[in-house]
Order: C-alpha cells, then sequence, then structure tokens
C-alpha cells in the first residue's frame, strides 16, 4: 500500500458534522497512528527538503504537529501563526473574512527577517481563507512565501483558487 492511501484509510469520515450533509474529515485518527503520522512528516519532507526554505509557518493548532516536525527535518525555523491575544510580545494580524462574520491571524512582529523562504503549513484546505490570510501575514511581515502544504484537501470547495497563485500548493490526500 502506498503512503496516501495509508494516511486516506486512517482519517476517519463523520458523516453529518457539524452539520448534516457534510462529512467531516477527522484527521485524529491518522495523527495518532505512528505509521500515518511518519508518512506525512515523510511527504512533507520530501516535498521541501533541499528547497531553501528558512522557515515553516504553523497554523494554529494541527499545522503545529506537521510543521515543527517538518521544520526540524528541513533544517528550518517555525513561525507560529496563532488568534489574536495568545502571543506575548508585539504582534502583527491580518483580518479575514468567514461565512459569518470576521477572524484574525497574528504573528510576532519580529518573526521573521526580510526577504526569507517560508512554507506555510495547515492541516486541511478547504475554502483557503484561513491560509490566504496567512500568506498575506506573512507577505506584511517581508517573508517571501513559496508554497503551502495541507495534508488533506477538499477539492470540491475550490480553496487553492483563494491562495496566491505565484505559490506552489502541495496536498497528500485529496477528496
Amino acid at each position: 500500500m502506498n503512503s496516501v492511501q495509508l494516511v486516506k484509510d486512517k482519517i476517519r469520515n463523520i458523516k453529518d458534522f457539524p452539520i448534516e450533509g457534510i462529512i467531516f474529515r477527522d484527521i485524529t485518527t491518522a495523527i495518532k497512528d505512528k505509521e500515518a503520522l511518519r508518512e506525512i512528516i515523510n511527504f512533507l519532507t520530501e516535498k521541501f527538503i533541499d528547497k531553501g526554505i528558512d522557515y515553516v509557518a504553523v497554523i494554529e493548532s494541527r499545522g503545529f504537529i506537521f510543521g515543527s516536525a517538518l521544520a526540524y527535518n528541513i533544517n528550518a525555523g517555525c513561525i507560529l501563526i496563532r488568534k489574536p491575544g495568545k502571543l506575548p510580545a508585539e504582534t502583527i494580524s491580518e483580518e479575514y473574512s468567514l461565512e459569518y462574520g470576521t477572524d484574525k491571524l497574528e504573528i510576532h512582529k519580529d518573526a521573521i527577517e526580510e526577504g526569507k523562504n517560508v512554507i506555510v503549513i495547515d492541516d486541511l484546505l478547504a475554502t483557503g481563507g484561513t491560509v490566504s490570510a496567512a500568506c498575506k501575514l506573512l507577505k506584511k511581515a517581508g517573508a517571501n512565501v513559496k508554497a503551502a502544504a495541507f495534508v488533506i484537501e477538499l477539492a470540491d470547495l475550490n480553496g487553492r483558487k483563494n491562495l496566491p497563485q505565484d505559490i506552489e500548493v502541495v496536498s497528500m490526500v485529496t477528496y
């Protein structure tokens, strides 16, 4: 069995969550499995090793799981992208739209040096709103955003079209 299929087989599908008609792709069953977790990290590492990446920017909270291991494997630093009020030093932020309202992401003002190469990691690409905001935030901070990577992509939601066109988009499992 290939690594993508192994991981896909470990992702739990929960019907009608959070609302009727939705199939929720639960990654917790994949990350509790040591082989699946290893395959996820190996997949990401193979995509970004030796690509001159200075930082892996990880989106709260499941992005933290994959991004920190990836950063270690590719000899990069790790930048935390958090919800408001979670970072202790001075921050910069980016507001983005949700289905009903807005939300905001923050990084420390001194998180990155001008011109450094960064990739953004999250567990899931759905509509792309959160990752698009993360890319804007990193560019505002002076980063050269090279790619966005995900374990799962929900292709029917067309999230790729909402991401910057000048970045590589990598997904391991597509539904």
